[in-house]
């Protein structure tokens, strides 16, 4: 394999790139020195202003930037036609993707463009001879299965968040930056948004401090602890999917594969099993507590601090120490 690897972002909306471009860019690396070939960011929409910065950090050796008015819709048919535009002209070996929520979609589309092989939910890539081997989650995480791509034609793969740690290139490298003239006035988008979604305060995503429910709550009325408790400790409340899936919640507040990735100080399960579907959004968390009746529920294994307990008679007791210290305080 000669053709580089090709790590791309993508802002749509935001401002900044998904933080888990990094994480994509640190992996990008490694392949493509595992490969002798060359590591190209492709950074589709405004470059960020830190992006040489970030670029060099991580070895990469040329960033192309591709520009376009219709490029900050957030919709999905721009982006795929903008990048399968480049990869044309500029074949590559690897496509990497962080996988967010858009990516999900444009990364299979991206795929079927180019007739390229597609690996999503991967968690890592290693060369294995002249080819690459892709390990992936698979059965909403529970199974990790290997797959080899076919040489001869590119690979795109889409990386799960907090699969792989961010980590600096041992020698900083000086990336040339270029734009790629791209003119997309003729792609007309398959979907329009006719009410777009608004969202309202901060972002699960930046909380410092996450309380989050289950199951194990036992009803919906009983959420209100967790929110409680999220309150007094100056954070926010999130839940796992079963309780999304049966209403007691906005999807919103949803974490796990898929719903929110969090990167939080402190998360404080409450009910949750823990199964690895929900550890995907919240193992990256500087500390994990559980509280959950059931010692042999998997979350123990990921927790710091553990209570084997009613998570409805231990909440209202760390609702009331917490309230205590605050008042304390004042």
């Amino acid at each position: 394999m000669t053709a580089p690897v090709v790590v791309c972002s993508w802002t749509g909306i935001r401002e900044e790139p998904p933080e888990e471009t990094e994480a994509a860019l640190t992996l990008g690396r490694s392949v493509s020195a595992g490969l002798g070939v060359g590591l190209v960011w492709l950074v589709v929409g405004p470059a960020p202003q830190d992006c040489a910065e970030v670029a060099a950090r991580h070895g990469v050796g040329e960033i192309e930037v591709i520009s376009d008015p219709k490029l900050s819709t957030g919709l999905a048919d721009s982006f795929v036609e903008a990048v399968c535009r480049f990869l044309g002209d500029h074949p590559a070996g690897l496509v990497l993707f962080s996988q967010t929520f858009d990516t999900r979609l444009v990364a299979p589309l991206v795929a079927g463009r180019l007739g390229a092989s597609v690996v999503m939910n991967a968690l890592d890539v290693a060369v294995e001879g002249d080819g690459l081997e892709v390990t992936a989650a698979a059965f909403g995480g529970d199974t990790r299965v290997v797959y080899r791509a076919a040489t001869g034609r590119p690979c795109v793969v889409a990386l799960l968040a907090n699969s792989v740690v961010p980590e600096p290139a041992s020698s900083p490298s000086s990336p040339t930056v270029s734009e790629v003239p791209v003119d997309l006035s003729e792609v007309h988008e398959r979907v329009r948004v006719l009410d777009p979604a608004r969202a309202e305060g901060p972002r699960l995503e930046d909380a410092e401090i996450i309380v989050a429910g289950g199951r194990g709550l036992g009803s919906p009325q009983n959420y209100k602890l967790v929110e409680q408790l999220a309150e007094a400790l100056g954070g926010m409340a999130a839940a796992s999917r079963p309780i999304v899936d049966d209403g007691w919640i906005d999807s919103s507040r949803q974490v796990g594969l898929t719903g929110k990735i969090t990167r939080p100080a402190l998360y404080l399960a409450a009910g949750i099993s823990g199964a690895t579907q929900h550890m995907v959004g919240c193992s990256a968390a500087k500390t994990i507590v559980a509280v959950n009746s059931d010692p042999d529920a998997p979350i123990f294994r990921h927790a710091r601090y553990g209570i084997v307990a009613d998570c409805n008679e231990v909440l209202p007791e760390l609702v009331r120490a917490v309230t205590q210290v605050s008042d304390s305080h004042d």
